[in-house]
């Protein structure tokens, strides 16, 4: 399926990209940031399970557990604090 993907923040800056369209066969939030992560190099790097990541779901914050269907947006972001 087809999945619309956004980057924020330094995972924007490390992959060099703030979005793109992601074909794959994951049914979860988790298993698309384990899809990615396979992807290796910066993907590796900035999404990997020990990494702190938030993941929003049609611009609602979810967990990994939250389902996914064809052509949603999921986006993906440091924590962030303020002040």
């Amino acid at each position: 399926m087809k999945i619309r993907l956004r980057y924020f923040a330094s995972i924007r800056e490390a992959l060099e990209t703030g979005s793109e369209v992601f074909d794959c066969n994951a049914t979860t939030v988790g298993e698309l940031r384990d899809a990615l992560v396979a992807r290796g190099g910066a993907y590796a790097q900035v999404l990997a399970s020990g990494r702190s990541v938030r993941a929003a779901l049609n611009q609602t914050l979810v967990d990994d557990t939250a389902a996914l269907s064809e052509d949603c947006e999921v986006a993906f972001f440091p924590p962030v604090t303020g002040g």
